[in-house]
């Protein structure tokens, strides 16, 4: 069976699962393992996604799962996004109990539910029906995400999100394929979510992987071809996962590439740093 949630289009086996270890053959049929299989959750500044030009402020209740559809070697997140559901510690909830355990917070400004930590796509169908109940309900929907998903699952998607952060990794197809994935199709998701709602980037500088100021001068300037107020965050690698014996990304290094996109864009944040 084909996978067609992510461009990977993994051709599973029965009783298998795809390269993001999340989505299976059950009976002839894909289905999301990590549905409702919550592995991390947190009350957090909506600064923290990142989003800096969304309801400053606020607070936003974010869970996580298990699974990634990219391999990235650097992966902040790796003991959730790199593992399965055999070597996952989770908490089941369905949307309604999702739902309830958010509503039931006595927190003022809390408003709604992000799908971060690992990435939330490759739980397509969890994450479609809680915004779907968390919009009606009044609530904000809010993806911290990758990116790397096909259109058509994406449209049906984004009329129940108000605000996304989309990693671009690099702007460099080469980079792209050394983690498993494809740069246009993380552009045409940018393009489309920033059509739909409050969009924010970031990228997150690797040293000696993606950290030229001409890639910089190129992403910055083809986000700002779509819009020149679209906010970019340009983050601070620190060493994890199979890169834990690089060096930390130089503060200088960040410092140039924001100034390099600042030429282009309105809006663009060090982070990390």
């Amino acid at each position: 069976m084909i996978c067609n949630i992510c461009p990977s289009h993994c051709d599973i086996s029965e009783g298998r699962t795809g390269k993001c270890r999340a989505r299976a053959n059950h009976n002839g049929e894909i289905i999301s393992l990590n549905y409702g299989k919550i592995t991390a959750a947190a009350l957090d500044p909506i600064e923290k996604k990142p989003l800096r030009r969304y309801r400053p402020g606020s607070m936003i209740f974010s869970v996580g799962s298990f699974g990634c559809n990219l391999t990235c070697p650097f992966c902040q997140n790796h003991r959730i996004s790199m593992t399965d559901i055999d070597r996952s510690i989770y908490k089941e909830l369905n949307p309604y109990q999702l739902l309830d355990a958010v509503t039931s917070l006595d927190i003022e400004n809390n408003v709604g539910i992000a799908f971060t930590y690992n990435e939330p796509l490759i739980g397509y169908e969890y994450v479609l029906e809680c915004s779907r109940l968390f919009k009606n309900a009044g609530m904000d929907v809010v993806l911290v995400t990758n990116g790397y998903i096909c259109e058509e699952p994406l449209l049906e998607l984004l009329p129940y999100v108000d605000a996304m952060n989309i990693d671009l990794k690099a702007f460099d197809q080469s980079f792209y394929e050394r983690i498993g994935g494809d740069l246009e199709t993380v552009k045409n998701s940018i393009r489309l979510a920033a059509g739909s709602c409050h969009v924010e980037v970031t990228t997150l500088i690797v040293p000696g992987e993606n950290d030229s100021v001409s890639d910089m001068k190129k992403e910055a300037e083809w986000i700002a071809s779509i819009r020149k107020d679209i906010p970019l965050h340009i983050s601070r690698f620190f060493p994890a996962y199979n890169y834990a014996d690089k060096n930390a990304t130089d503060v200088r290094t960040i410092y140039d590439l924001v100034d390099t996109a600042r030429a282009h864009l309105e809006y663009v944040y060090t982070g990390n740093c």
